[in-house]
C-alpha cells in the first residue's frame, strides 16, 4: 500500500516458485498482462466479492451520490483505462466511510479508498499515486500468492518473506510509477505522497528490521532513482507539488459527512456473481485489517 499506514495490510510472501512468476510479471512495468487461470480469477473475484459485502453489511460503503466521488472518480476513471487492459476484471474505485486515510485493492479489481484519505493528501497527483500503486497489487496477483504460499505451509515471519514482501511493495511503487506518467498524472505524487506520510507520528514504526515495508524514505530514494534512470518517460515531470492540482476535500468534510457509519444510510450496490465449481475460498490469514 503507498500511504502505509495508520490502517494497513501486510502482504506475506514466500519465496518458493511464486517468486520466479512475480518477478517477470513485477519488475517490468510495460509487460503484457500475465495469463490467469480459470481458478486464479474465480478465487481472486470471490475474495473480492467477500469483501465487498463484508463492508457493506458494516455499513461502510459510501453511497455513489456523494459528492467524494466528483474527486475520485475522474482520477480513478482515468487510471482504468491504462490498468484495465493488464487484468481479468475492470478496476473499480469505492469509498469507505473511514476517518482514517488509507486505501487496498482487493482481488477482483475493487479499489477501496477511505473518505479520510482524500482529505489527508493534498492534490490529485498524490491521491492518483496511491491507486497506481493499489491497482498493481491485483495486477501482480499478490494476494493471490499470498494464499497460495499459506497453503503451502509458509512461516509468517520468515526473514526470507519479509525480504520479498519488501521487493512486492518496490514492485507496486515502480510499476505504479508507469502507470501514473501513462494515465496523465504526475509520477512525482508518489514521492510527495511518502514525504507526507513520513511526517506523521505512525511513520517512525515503518520500514524497521522486521516491518514487511521498506521505509518511506527508501521508497521514496527507489522511485527518485527510477525517474533519473529513464528521462524518456519520467524527464518531463517536475518534482514541484506547488504545480499540481489541489484535490479540494477539506477534513471538516469528511469528519462532519463520515465519521460514524450507519448501515441504514447505504443502499445495496450491486456485485457481479460468479458462476464457478469452487466454493469460496477463505480469507487469507495474513491479511487480519482488511
Amino acid at each position: 500500500m503507498l500511504l502505509r499506514n495508520m490502517n494497513s495490510l501486510t502482504f506475506h510472501v514466500h519465496r518458493r516458485g511464486l517468486i520466479a512468476v512475480f518477478l517477470a510479471g513485477c519488475l517490468w512495468p510495460q509487460a503484457a498482462r500475465s495469463q490467469t487461470t480459470y481458478e486464479q480469477q474465480i478465487w481472486e473475484t470471490q475474495i473480492g466479492q467477500q469483501r465487498y459485502m463484508q463492508y457493506e453489511q458494516r455499513g461502510e460503503i459510501v453511497p455513489p451520490q456523494s459528492p467524494f466521488y466528483q474527486t475520485l472518480d475522474p482520477i480513478g476513471n482515468a487510471i482504468a483505462s491504462v490498468a484495465n487492459p493488464q487484468y481479468f476484471a475492470p478496476f473499480r474505485f469505492i469509498l469507505l466511510n473511514d476517518p482514517m486515510p488509507n486505501a487496498v485493492a482487493m482481488p477482483g479489481g475493487n479499489v477501496y479508498v477511505t473518505a479520510g484519505l482524500l482529505s489527508f493528501l493534498k492534490n490529485r497527483d498524490e491521491l492518483a499515486g496511491v491507486i497506481c500503486h493499489e491497482v498493481n497489487h491485483d495486477i501482480h496477483h499478490d494476494m493471490y500468492a499470498v494464499y497460495q504460499s499459506t497453503q503451502a505451509g509458509r512461516a509468517p515471519r520468515d526473514p526470507n518473506a519479509i525480504a520479498y514482501e519488501r521487493q512486492v511493495e518496490t514492485n507496486a511503487d515502480r510499476a505504479g510509477a508507469y502507470t501514473c506518467a501513462k494515465a496523465g498524472f504526475n509520477p512525482w505524487g508518489m514521492v510527495w505522497n511518502l514525504r507526507l506520510h513520513g511526517q506523521t507520528p505512525n511513520a517512525a514504526q515503518q520500514g524497521g528490521p522486521n516491518s514487511d515495508h521498506p521505509s518511506d524514505d527508501q521508497r521514496a530514494a527507489d522511485l527518485v532513482a527510477l525517474f533519473q534512470s529513464d528521462p524518456a518517460t519520467f524527464g518531463r515531470y517536475r518534482d514541484d507539488a506547488a504545480l499540481a492540482k489541489p484535490l479540494g476535500v477539506l477534513q471538516t468534510q469528511v469528519s462532519q459527512q463520515y465519521s460514524q457509519p450507519s448501515y441504514s444510510e447505504y443502499p445495496q450496490q450491486p456485485y457481479p456473481q460468479q458462476q464457478g465449481p469452487y466454493p469460496p475460498p477463505p480469507l487469507p490469514p495474513c491479511y487480519p485489517r482488511c
